[in-house]
Parts: C-alpha cells; structure tokens; sequence
C-alpha cells in the first residue's frame, strides 16, 4: 500500500498522503481494512482513482489468496516482483520499492528508476544519464549491496555540489 501510495509523486507529498490514508484505516491497516474503506475516504486520503482501484485491487486479492502475504519475504526478488505485478497498477518499479523499503532486501538495483539513473550520472561525473537499458551492467560492481548505492543515487539528486554553485555565480 505504501509502495503504491508513493507512486509517481515527491517524498513529501506521498508521505502526508499515506499518513492521511493510515488515519482513515485507523488501527487495523490490513486488507480487511482497506477493503471496508469507501473510495470517498481514500480520495480524502488524497488518493487518486487509479491508486484507490490499485489499493483495493491488492487488498481484495490477499482476502481472495490469490496473493498470500505470509512467506512473501522469504521468496527471491524475481519471485516478488512477478507475484506483486499481478496487481493493478503495480509495475516493477513499485515491486522494487517495496523489496528496497518494506523487506529490506540490500540488493535491489532499480535501473529504471529516473531518480537513480540522474544520480549514477551526477556521482560519476557523466554529462547525461545513463539509460534504464544501460543501468543493469552499471549496477554490477555495487553488488551486493546495490540498494545502498541506490540510495546514494537518489540522495545525489538532492544535493547542490559546490563546482556547479560556483559555475551558477
């Protein structure tokens, strides 16, 4: 739910957004939860149509078994992404993020992700970045800790190195 929240939208927005969603749930964030909320609610939440059809489609499919969450981390990536992708509105990018932020899984290496992609260019003093077809190989020497590196690459977005403050002058 989390992963699905943080679709597409800045760290901020989506934390107030799924933090507004945990108090319409209240004390039970679970499937039967979510299935019980309206989709006035999620929209108050700030939920948009398409995150609101993903969020019930995956709650109704672990209420169904169709997506069992018991034993889910004990699978390997590739078998995560694939079972999580069944889901409306979920993709691999979404698949990953939750490998990387709710498993913890330390090897997750998100090539198409722009913000990953942007970073590894900054970090490596490329004068573009890198495509997602490339990111794969690029990926390779961070193992098996490419999640860390990952987050590094992300991190590099945010940061205004002092030679290009300096260029700006």
């Amino acid at each position: 739910m989390r992963s699905i929240t943080f679709q597409q939208l800045a760290g901020r927005a989506a934390t107030a957004i799924h933090g507004r969603l945990l108090l319409e749930l209240g004390e039970r964030a679970d499937a039967t939860s979510v299935s019980a909320l309206s989709e006035d609610r999620f929209r108050a939440a700030g939920l948009s149509a398409a995150k609101t059809a993903s969020i019930q489609d995956l709650a109704a499919r672990v209420l169904d078994g169709s997506l069992p969450l018991s034993g889910l981390d004990q699978l390997s990536d590739e078998e995560i992404i694939e079972r999580l992708c069944r889901v409306r509105g979920i993709g691999r990018w979404t698949a990953e993020m939750f490998l990387i932020f709710q498993l913890r899984r330390p090897d997750v290496w998100p090539a198409g992700d722009l913000g990953v992609r942007r970073g590894y260019g900054l970090i490596h003093g490329l004068e573009s970045s890198p495509t997602a077809r490339e990111m794969p190989e690029l990926g390779v020497p961070y193992r098996p800790w490419r999640s860390v590196a990952a987050w590094y690459c992300w991190r590099a977005t945010e940061v205004v190195l002092p030679e290009a403050a300096s260029a700006t002058s």
